[in-house]
């Protein structure tokens, strides 16, 4: 039937209002509908492709074929406007507000600080509230898992959890066996609980056995959860009643059309089978995770989309006689659901298949994703790694298609599969069920998956085995092993699978069945994916683990009978085990404020952040929720496809027919200088000659930004193109450096040398990071119509560079152009000098066009063009004595700068200065050289260098230890530094708190007991290995360039009392606002409640220093204080005369005595400076310290690990904010579990990055911090160099993560150990899985020898 003319209408509702749509667009999502068509701004854009959860929303719905209400949790940013007939959407701004109330799921993560910048707070809180409208009381474990869709880098996890987990039926204690060891209720016996500082209970140096009054009093909790309000589900908004009603009614097709795509919705099956015969070659969409991301990803275009959602037969789930089967349109979530009864009601012996597609499952995608895809859809988008696929094929499922000629039933076997992403489905067939067959007796099923990351990512290599014994034997009937990951398809071992047919389950059958796996299963060493050693070797690595399981199961079930089989090795079992969650348990331990200290007086006191109850209601404003203008336009960048090429032509003709196009800025459009970047050395676009691939070379604007990003794609540009340097490597050979080289060189290393016992040589490799904050770069620039003025919103940690780039790139003095920034979705310097590139071309537009121009970047694009953390490769050769003692060091380190060299020069100042770590060498010599290369340039990235410089420390620590044989914290310790020592920049160690911090550490940790439990635990298991590694830090703080220390403030007192303050610091979730409103009330004498800071603009404190080095709160604390005591000595003279007047009254009298009530306020940090040439002078003020113990496990076969406990200590002077600090150090200690075992940079050989999301780029999720997490501020520690004692404390942590990268190396020495092999090796970081399992050299290994380097092209290189 034709789609009806008039236009169908379009019913739902969002948060109770209801919503009449005539014409919609089918490629309108709905997230672009909350915040475009009706204001909601709480639900973010984090990533467009369903990665990150920073969109979700509670989807709710009348379910006809369950017959009853569902509330689920979707991503709105791949969720259709069409799909939404009858259906009730609830956004963040639905549930609560700071108006009337919050939610309780917003109040306690508001409260439990686990909202720092508070981008993905909104999608966090959306998570939350849809698990508690279907489980009031849920289980620690719900919580756990209903987050599997939500990522958060500011905070590390830990304090949104402990907030939520106020909501869990078992939240009293920690889970862990009650009361044993490590409970949190078994008191002070192996945790850090209770006030008492963790040194053994009231022994010597315990906290505990001090005089009553002059103990320091230690406190861990945060917050009080007893001030929580109760969570009331009959409070909770309706399902609207007229949906209820419509849901008898008989539903009518709906058809909608728009620019380009037709989107129909059939009722009927027949309906559904005449429109495929007409449109074959339309597309079935049921939660669009697949074809939303080809769309707009991989600019694939379907005019004709049928959504069959509607139709019965596609929705019902039948149990037969031999298996149960699903309607292709059921969704993941319903099938686990109906699974996971099957599995608790029928004999174990009938679901092995059950279980395999639910561990599949439970690391499938997030709960958002599996809530909306249907598997009929995950068959047929027929993804070579599809998790389900292996499974479906290994068991012989059984899928009906449907066409206009009828139906037929076939089997997924190793034909269904024809090609890449290609079935042998006809055109104009439709997949209506597929059946997953119950098992047999005597036949065994088993599924595995790989991925980079546990939770919500795609699989490495995934498979399905299942194996059929004859009759009470252990002899093979049928045995299929199937694949996903190794191939362009799903595929079986059918070579494999036909000889082992008929063999007995025993030891030869296992090496035969991997000698003929490694065989078939071969991969190309060029082919798409890589890591073609780590593929190959978990086919047979997950062969192995299955033959265990089913010796395993064979022994059980024939206890009764003659032993079949071999028995299983003690030491193998744990090969066998499923990857279980421990629960969590941590504590956070902080000095209490001294008795006395006045109510009002907030300094020291665990404050809540000041946005974020704002942040968890969805109404803190970030860029790109301010309102539109009238006649604003939107930017789409257009930019370089290769990495060094001279650009020919640009064409823009087929643009200009896009609706909506409005014009294309290139750099003749340029009114100023198209000469920008930090050295002067970038252009704002480029003009003959492209540099990386990103690289800007003009922008298209456009009416929305659907438009502007589809004429962006229509730019067409001719290159002519020239050899790449992509790689340190190639720079290298090339000397393709950027100059001065650096170095620092102290004492005689060469007499260093000859004294030594023994002499190490060796180098090690850092991969880069991406910074990954939540929103991407976003900047609007408003013209103002005269003189040129112009303001910038932007997202940025540096207005005042922001401010002088654009006034340049608009040849208009700086006092023209104002930059107003309210708050960040995170920065973690990649907002410090990269958003000038976005900044300045939207400026240039505005002014070209006189319009208001607005554009928020892409994840996509903010990940190829923004640039991230340096990669570097350090070479050492290091002297040291039979005792461990470090003598001399030679170190080089280089690092890949990118094509500019940005903030390049500092990042590599920093490493140099922090190569010894903690440890006092006395012999140094080194050198530092920036790598110029056709990549995107590097910037700042938290730790700045620093973490890169002390890795390289740690590994060569790491050799030396190994080489004496003697335990690795004795040589540590007994290199560390001693208060009043030089370091090898010369600077005198004053306050040096370390060596405290390391006791403190070893003990709280239970380092020594552990370390032998962790001994025992290698000696009885072959497979799974511990380890453990404690590392010290020291990170000085300052910037490098002297002149930079300085910053201003600003303070207005109204008559009423209340105070306007405003400074030269940016709010990225830091807490720095916070912090300065304490600061500030302090100094007043007043409560914080009269305190307001708006935002950071250029025309309230200008000439700022970028928000970045972790010196912000030190250096805007003291202009803070500074501008306030100003004010207070005016007010002197009116308290004398009126000292029992409130502050009201002083205020009200000053002003009516002419007295200004406003005040500018500066500070500079003193004695700043250092000479490279000379070594001498200060390049800090003060060091940080810290030190962190952590243990892990890994998985010799697969190389995947879990982190089973951390425990810090660090030292931040006395806490400004206990809370902020804590949370600092834990968001910092995680983005660095990320950097050194998880988030890996993949580019081509030409320099194209692969990694350009979330589905490619690992960032660590809840499921990847420590289980135990102990954090403990060090007390009595004040630091006279900041103010009110404090420290800084964003950076520093961020090093101690490595601890986790070292303790995964000492578990592999054991695995390596029990191969025979007990050398040193090389690990680079990250430490994947793929290079854990690499570095386990076995049997597997073995089968699977490395291609020759050279005689080949790889698919990725190492940059």
């Amino acid at each position: 039937m034709a789609p009806n003319e008039a236009g169908d209408e379009l019913v739902f509702f969002v948060n109770g209002k209801k919503v009449v749509e005539k014409d919609v667009d089918p490629e309108t999502t709905l997230l672009t509908y909350l915040r475009r068509k009706l204001g909601l701004c709480g639900t973010k854009l984090g990533c467009g492709e369903g990665g990150c959860g920073a969109c979700t929303v509670m989807i709710s719905k009348y379910d006809p074929f369950r017959k009853k209400i569902i509330h689920h949790t979707a991503n709105a940013c791949l969720f259709p406007v069409c799909a939404l007939h009858r259906v009730a959407v609830t956004t963040v701004e639905g549930i609560g507000n700071t108006k009337s109330r919050l939610h309780p799921a917003q109040e306690r993560i508001a409260k439990s600080h686990g909202s720092q910048c508070g981008f993905c707070t909104p999608g966090i809180v959306m998570s939350m509230y849809t698990l508690l409208r279907n489980k009031p009381d849920p289980k620690m474990e719900d919580i756990e898992d209903a987050f599997q869709g939500n990522l958060c880098r500011c905070t590390g996890y830990r304090p949104i959890l402990e907030g939520y987990r106020t909501f869990a039926k078992d939240s009293n204690c920690c889970g862990r066996i009650t009361n044993g060891t490590g409970c949190c209720r078994s008191g002070r016996e192996n945790s850090m609980n209770g006030n008492c500082c963790g040194g053994k209970a009231n022994g010597p140096g315990c906290c505990m056995n001090g005089k009553e009054d002059s103990v320091t009093m230690m406190s861990s909790s945060l917050f009080d959860s007893s001030e929580f309000q109760p969570l009331d589900p009959t409070q909770e908004p309706i399902f609207p009643p007229e949906l209820m009603t419509q849901s008898n009614k008989q539903q009518k097709q709906l058809c909608f059309k728009g620019e380009r795509v037709m989107w129909i919705q059939p009722t009927t099956l027949k309906e559904l089978v005449a429109l495929k015969s007409q449109h074959p070659n339309a597309k079935l969409v049921v939660g669009n995770t697949e074809v939303g991301i080809e769309m707009r990803l991989k600019n694939l275009l379907y005019p004709v989309i049928i959504a069959p959602a509607w139709i019965s037969e596609m929705n019902a789930v039948q149990h037969t006689e031999t298996g149960v089967t699903f309607g292709a349109a059921c969704t993941l979530s319903s099938v686990e659901e109906v699974l996971r009864k099957a599995v608790t009601e029928l004999p174990p012996y009938k679901t092995e298949v059950f279980q395999a597609v639910l561990e599949q499952l439970r690391w499938f995608a997030g709960p958002q994703i599996r809530n909306v895809a249907a598997l009929g859809g995950n068959i047929m988008t027929a993804s070579p790694i599809s998790d389900l696929n292996p499974v479906l094929m290994a068991s012989g499922s059984k899928l009906t298609l449907v066409s206009n000629e009828g139906k037929r039933t076939i089997t997924m076997d190793e034909k269904f599969f024809t090609g890449y992403r290609k079935t042998i489905v006809k055109p104009e067939e439709i997949l209506l069920s597929v059946e997953i067959p119950y098992s047999k007796k005597g036949e065994y099923f088993s599924a595995f998956k790989q991925a980079s990351r546990r939770e919500d990512d795609i699989a490495i290599v995934t498979c399905g085995m299942r194996v059929l014994f004859q009759d009470g034997t252990s002899r093979v009937e049928e045995i299929k092993l199937s694949y996903g990951g190794m191939a362009p398809t799903t595929t079986l071992a059918l070579k494999t699978c036909q000889k082992l047919t008929g063999r007995d389950w025993n030891e030869k059958l296992l090496q035969d069945a991997c000698r003929l796996l490694a065989g078939e299963m071969d991969l190309s060493p060029s082919a798409p994916g890589g890591m073609v050693d780590f593929r190959r070797t978990l086919t047979l690595s997950f062969f192995f683990k299955f033959y265990l399981t089913v010796l395993q199961k064979l022994s059980k079930n024939n206890s009764g009978t003659k032993n079949l089989c071999e028995p299983i090795p003690l030491n193998y079992i744990s090969a066998t085990e499923l990857f279980h969650k421990d629960p969590i348990a941590n504590a956070q331990l902080f000095q209490e404020v001294p008795r006395g200290q006045s109510v009002e007086d907030m300094v020291g006191r665990p404050l809540m952040h000041v946005s974020a109850a704002k942040q968890a209601c969805g109404e803190a404003v970030y860029c790109d929720d301010i309102p539109h203008f009238e006649n604003e336009l939107y930017l789409t960048l257009v930019t370089s496809t290769k990495a060094h090429a001279k650009i020919i032509s640009i064409d823009a003709s087929e643009a200009q027919r896009t609706p909506g196009f409005v014009c294309f800025v290139s750099a003749k459009d340029v009114p100023g200088s198209n000469i920008t970047g930090i050295a002067n050395d970038e252009t704002v676009f480029a003009e003959d000659v492209v540099t990386c691939v990103g690289h800007i070379i003009g922008a298209v604007l456009a009416d929305t930004q659907e438009h502007s990003r589809r004429a962006a794609k229509a730019v067409k540009i001719k290159y002519e193109e020239l050899k790449p340097i992509v790689t340190i490597q190639e720079a290298i050979e090339k000397q393709s450096f950027l100059k001065p080289v650096k170095r620092i060189n102290k004492g005689d290393v060469k007499k260093g040398f000859e004294e030594s016992d023994h002499i190490l040589e060796g180098e090690m490799y850092l991969g880069g990071q991406e910074h990954f904050y939540l929103e991407t770069h976003c900047a609007l620039a408003v013209p103002k119509g005269e003189d040129g003025e112009m303001e910038l919103f932007v997202s940025t940690q540096n207005p005042t560079k922001t401010q002088e780039f654009a006034a340049n790139a608009l040849g208009v003095p700086s006092n023209r152009v104002v930059v107003r920034v309210k708050r960040m979705g995170g920065g973690f310097g990649g907002k410090e000098t990269r958003n000038i590139i976005l900044t300045n071309a939207v400026a240039v537009a505005a002014f070209k066009t006189g319009c208001p121009v607005r554009c928020m970047l892409d994840r996509d694009e903010d990940m190829l063009i923004s640039g991230g953390r340096h990669p570097f490769l350090g070479r050492y050769k290091v002297g040291f004595m039979k005792n461990g003692k470090v003598k001399s060091l030679d170190v080089s380190y280089y690092c890949n700068g990118g094509n500019s060299a940005d903030l390049s020069f500092g990042v590599l100042d920093r490493a140099l200065l922090h190569l010894d770590n903690s440890y006092n060498i006395p012999n140094v010599s080194s050198m530092g050289i920036v790598c110029k290369t056709n990549l995107p340039s590097n910037t700042a990235f938290r730790g700045f260098g620093g973490p890169q410089g002390m890795m390289i420390a740690e590994c060569w620590m790491s050799d030396l230890v190994r080489k004496c044989g003697l335990p690795p914290e004795e040589v540590r310790k007994l290199n560390l530094y001693n208060e009043g020592d030089l370091t090898h920049f010369n600077q005198k160690l004053e306050g040096f708190t370390l060596q405290r911090c390391w006791d403190e550490c070893l003990s709280s940790s239970s380092y020594h007991a552990r370390k032998k439990l962790i001994e025992e635990f290698n000696k009885q298991n072959r497979w799974k290995k511990r380890g453990m590694c404690i590392i010290p830090t020291k990170f000085g703080i300052s910037f490098t360039i002297p002149f930079l220390n300085q910053a201003g403030a600003l303070v207005h007192v109204y008559t009423d009392g209340s105070v306007l303050l405003t400074h030269g610091g940016t709010e990225m979730g830091q807490g720095l606002h916070t912090k300065m409103i304490q600061v500030a009330s302090r100094s007043l004498g007043i409560p914080t409640s009269k305190i307001y800071i708006s935002e950071t603009s250029t025309n309230t404190v200008p000439n700022t220093s970028p928000t970045a080095a972790s010196v912000s709160a030190d250096i805007n604390g003291m202009a803070v204080h500074n501008a306030c005591q100003t004010i207070l000595k005016r007010l002197e003279p009116i308290k004398q005369s009126n000292p029992k007047g409130s502050w009201e009254d002083w205020i009200k009298a000053a002003y009516e005595n002419c007295v200004s009530l406003s005040a500018t306020g500066f500070y500079r940090i003193p004695d700043l400076g250092y000479n490279f040439e000379k070594n001498e002078g200060k390049p800090f003020c003060y060091f940080s310290y810290g030190v962190a113990c952590s243990e892990v496990e890994i998985d010799c076969l697969t190389g995947d690990h879990k982190n089973i406990r951390t425990d810090i200590v660090m030292d931040v002077g006395t806490s400004l904010n206990p809370a902020i600090d804590i949370g600092q150090i834990e968001g910092a200690f995680v983005q660095g579990l990320g950097l050194f075992t998880m988030e890996e940079l993949r580019y081509s050989p030409e320099g194209n990055l692969y990694t350009r999301g979330p589905g490619m780029y690992k960032i660590p999720a809840f499921g990847d911090i420590p289980a135990e997490f102990y954090v403990s501020l060090l007390r009595d520690c004040p630091n006279s160099k900041a103010v009110y004692s404090s420290k800084a404390v964003g950076e520093p942590p961020l090093f101690l993560s490595a601890s986790v990268f070292y303790a995964i190396k000492d578990a592999i020495y054991s695995a390596r150990k029990d191969s025979g092999l007990t050398e040193p090796f090389r690990l680079d970081s990250p430490a994947t899985p793929e290079r854990i399992r690499n570095a386990c050299v076995d049997i597997f290994t073995k089968m699977c020898p490395s291609a020759e380097p050279g005689t080949f092209k790889p698919w990725s290189v190492r940059v």
